[in-house]
């Protein structure tokens, strides 16, 4: 049992050593984001540049399930950030809808402004978000939502 739990160990780390940086902006990550909503956070590659992100989340302030989808833009010529472990600051902003349910459901649109933290030789990513909402069903009405996250990349 030993020998497979430190082989299992040694696998991982080189594993983990051989992922490139570029890898994570690509493919689907899943994570959690903390905040107003707290729950599940989905992330999707569509391109180099863009993603789709969705979130299944639990509102504290209202006591509902709030669901997200954004189309997210990733321009990572805006901000030139490496730090000494090579990993990388990226700023992003998009578009999307969400809806909450409860008794007096609503839905309308999303915008997204945030920072994306790409961790190097790790298959992660760390983010922290705004989102200002406006509900159009079943009136309209004006929030804010945010949060902090990280996401693992398969």
């Amino acid at each position: 049992m030993r020998r497979t739990t430190i082989a299992v160990l040694v696998l991982t780390l080189l594993a983990l050593s051989a992922y490139d940086l570029r890898a994570q902006n690509k493919g689907t990550g899943l994570g959690v984001i903390l905040g107003e909503p707290t729950g599940i956070s989905f992330k999707h590659w569509v391109s180099g540049t863009t993603a789709v992100d969705a979130g299944l989340a639990w509102s504290f302030a209202g006591d509902n399930v709030h669901f997200h989808m954004t189309y997210l833009i990733h321009p990572f010529d805006w901000i030139k950030s490496t730090d000494e472990f090579g990993s990388r600051l990226n700023f992003y902003y998009g578009v999307g809808g969400r809806a909450i349910f409860e008794n007096d459901s609503r839905a309308g649109g999303r915008g997204v402004l945030g920072l994306v933290y790409f961790f190097k030789g790790a298959p992660l990513d760390a983010f922290v978000e705004i989102a200002p909402i406006m509900d159009v069903v079943p009136e309209t009405d004006f929030n804010l939502n945010g949060g902090i996250g990280m996401r693992y990349f398969f």
